[in-house]
């Protein structure tokens, strides 16, 4: 037997009430509607609404309609489920036609290519799997979660001029996060864990990554670990997706390790030291003076204040190799201090590593 390799589907764009098939059933009776109002009980009006479709069939006329006319119930009753299924669907479909400008400003071709939505050839469907993507209902609904102005994403520059490609990054990192099973948050924990996570740093991701997931979700952080996006200039994000779980969402922009910690402790400090309520996303601005104190705070855990006079004059390999050693992290995070000290951006490259996404 042939068996087409294609699946076809049939979605009209019309919806047919349960009342033409009424209509038919009392020709096949030869019962005229006022001979069914009185049989059934129901008014001569309401016969007429529901033939137009204005009145639905509830279940005790469904009742009726069985005793009347012989035909069962629950078919009355699945004619017009069907018939407000279809309507809504109608509706929806105008709904998502009228929006479809807002789905030129998401980066659906991309979110495409990583599997977070279905490939769809209708504009209107594709704007639904984005919409399913996203978690909301409408576009209105994304504007008001990814639009409001209480969020402290907004202060960053790209979610003002990027809001599509800046919010499905951290949509991404949500739908991650929410897969992670987390303890409830634990401060002192999380405090605890950070501590540990920083002598990871002298490990390969293949060895730091599972360790380090581990130990925040024991204190109530996921840690989400997305590719960067284009137009996305971000190195990490912070956000609570309950009372009692954070997220710390992370990626590889600038690829090097000294870039990669730096973000993480940063993204700690936010969660250890900041409210729960807000957004924060690294963009490299330091307008907020929230991201000064972040900076701060991985400042001063990756290498003590007091040693940047010493590293501003390190003289060869061997020397950030010593000192990296005595502080228990990489050489290339050291390096990456020197660098920021001196300006001297090139200077011992040769020790930092670079990541990438396997």
């Amino acid at each position: 037997m042939l068996k087409s390799k294609k699946q076809y589907g049939f979605d009209p764009d019309y919806a047919i009430p349960p009342g033409e098939t009424l209509k038919e059933v009392m020709e096949s009776l030869d019962m005229t509607q006022k001979e069914l109002s009185i049989r059934t009980g129901l008014t001569v009006q309401s016969l007429n609404r529901i033939s137009k479709g204005e009145q639905p069939i509830t279940y005790e006329t469904a009742n009726r309609l069985e005793l009347t006319t012989g035909i069962s119930a629950r078919m009355w009753n699945n004619l017009e489920s069907q018939y407000r299924e279809q309507l809504a669907k109608i509706r929806e479909r105008e709904q998502l036609e009228s929006d479809l400008n807002w789905l030129k400003t998401i980066p659906t071709r991309e979110l495409i290519e990583r599997g977070a939505i279905a490939r769809q050839e209708e504009k209107a469907l594709l704007l639904r799997e984005t919409l399913k993507f996203y978690g909301v209902s409408s576009v209105p609904a994304w504007k008001d979660i990814w639009e409001e102005p209480a969020v402290a994403a907004r202060r960053s520059h790209c979610f003002e001029t990027c809001p599509g490609p800046a919010s499905a990054w951290l949509r991404l990192g949500e739908i991650e996060a929410h897969q992670i099973d987390c303890t409830p948050y634990d401060k002192n924990k999380f405090s605890r864990a950070v501590e540990r996570i920083r002598l990871l740093t002298v490990k390969d991701p293949e060895e730091f990554i599972p360790e380090m997931r581990s130990l925040c979700s024991k204190a109530g952080v996921a840690l989400a670990l997305i590719p960067e996006m284009k137009k996305v200039p971000w190195n990490g994000a912070t956000r609570w997706l309950s009372a009692a779980k954070a997220m710390i969402l992370l990626n590889l922009r600038g690829k090097t390790e000294d870039q990669f910690w730096f973000s993480f402790f940063h993204e700690a400090g936010h969660t250890l030291h900041d409210s729960k309520k807000d957004v924060y996303i690294n963009d490299g601005s330091r307008n907020d003076p929230r991201e000064s104190k972040a900076d701060k705070f991985a400042a001063e855990t990756l290498i003590p204040n007091d040693l940047e006079q010493k590293i501003s004059i390190l003289r060869s390999g061997e020397d950030i190799k010593k000192i990296a050693k005595k502080l228990k992290i990489s050489p290339g995070i050291v390096v990456g201090r020197y660098q920021h000290l001196t300006q001297k951006w090139s200077r011992f490259n040769n020790l930092k590593r670079k990541f990438k996404w396997i």
